[in-house]
């Protein structure tokens, strides 16, 4: 089977995407407008970029009904600030009400339930809930259209990471405690740890790596 994304309507686009991009880590992402209502938001388009600078990255698509921006980035434009929370599986629920399109001057973390906690480095408060938080200051943002199925990219210098002390050993995080889920198609959702296995890395003789 055969697809040709530039002769598909985009919302096929973005089910072969999601169907197939598997497991997919959440950004739950919490923001602050110009106004001062603060905004937490989940995207599964998320990733990292590098270390030295410590880089990350997500991408909110436009609105399906408009092709309008979300409030997270039009926050992030405004502020240039914001707080990617780590997703456990005890606030997914929560996490899941956040995901509905409330309009821009409603706080969503009094419509959920969780707890705004003070950042360290940026005005923007953080998910107490959430396990780890990466205080990211905006680095770069990028356009691919303002039409419905398009997207931003947006690159956060992370400038301060809160972490819960039960999940960090001698410089490495520990999975188990953190009760991490991803993302599938639709209304899936996977617990990365129930089976796992581990694969050593090959390393060849010459690598300088």
């Amino acid at each position: 089977m055969e697809f040709t994304p530039t002769t598909m309507p985009w919302r096929d686009c973005y089910k072969l995407l999601t169907g197939a991009i598997i497991p997919r880590p959440i950004a739950f992402v919490s923001t602050l407008s110009k106004n001062g209502v603060a905004n937490a938001a989940p995207f599964s388009f998320f990733t990292a970029i590098s270390a030295d600078p410590m880089l990350v990255c997500f991408s909110p698509m436009r609105r399906g009904t408009d092709g309008a921006k979300k409030d997270t980035l039009t926050n992030i434009e405004e502020t240039g600030q914001f707080v990617i929370n780590i997703v456990s599986e005890e606030i997914a629920e929560k996490m899941n009400i956040c995901a509905m399109e409330f309009t821009p001057d409603i706080d969503e973390f009094e419509a959920s339930g969780l707890t705004k906690a003070p950042s360290e480095k940026i005005g923007v408060p953080r998910i107490r809930e959430s396990k780890i938080n990466f205080e990211c200051e905006l680095e770069q943002v990028l356009h691919f259209g303002e039409h419905s199925g398009a997207g931003s990219l947006v690159i956060g210098r992370v400038v301060h990471v809160h972490m819960d002390d039960e999940l960090h050993d001698q410089g490495r995080i520990l999975a188990e405690p953190l009760h991490p889920i991803g993302r599938l198609a639709g209304n899936f959702y996977t617990r990365p740890l129930a089976s796992t296995f581990e694969l050593a890395r090959i390393v060849n003789s010459g690598d300088k790596k």
